[in-house]
């Protein structure tokens, strides 16, 4: 899939309250938002695969541990990278944090603060005193 420089392409879980105050956030970052709920818009092997490259992640970091389903299903199996990029094809309702991409960077949105990561850095002006 191919991301659009100038828009924001947030993953998030809309049952989480704090998924929703970083959406909200989101929107101060760019009116230019392409929200995708986990719930509602499933994401093929590929584009997972993607995003975690940008995020320099595995698929076992983004999957929220402590959450029931995980707990019943998933906890005590050993999977190798490619069996857990499955279980998050699959169970994308158990991503930890929000995910947002703007441009070639990602970020693991861990407080809604962290999407201000996104902007570009701006150049340090180096100013010569006479």
């Amino acid at each position: 899939m191919k991301f659009h420089p100038n828009e924001l392409f947030f993953i998030y879980d809309a049952s989480s309250t704090y998924s929703r105050q970083t959406l909200a956030y989101a929107y101060t970052f760019t009116k230019h938002v392409q929200a995708h709920e986990v719930q509602k818009d499933p994401f093929t092997t590929t584009l997972w695969r993607e995003i975690l490259n940008r995020l320099n992640c595995s698929a076992k970091d983004l999957l929220n541990r402590a959450h029931k389903d995980y707990q019943g299903v998933i906890a005590g199996g050993s999977y190798d990278e490619e069996a857990w990029l499955h279980i998050l094809t699959h169970n994308a309702h158990l991503i930890r944090y929000p995910i947002a991409i703007f441009g070639k960077k990602a970020v693991l949105c861990k407080s809604p603060t962290d999407i201000q990561k996104l902007r570009p850095a701006k150049p340090k002006v180096e100013t010569q005193w006479a």
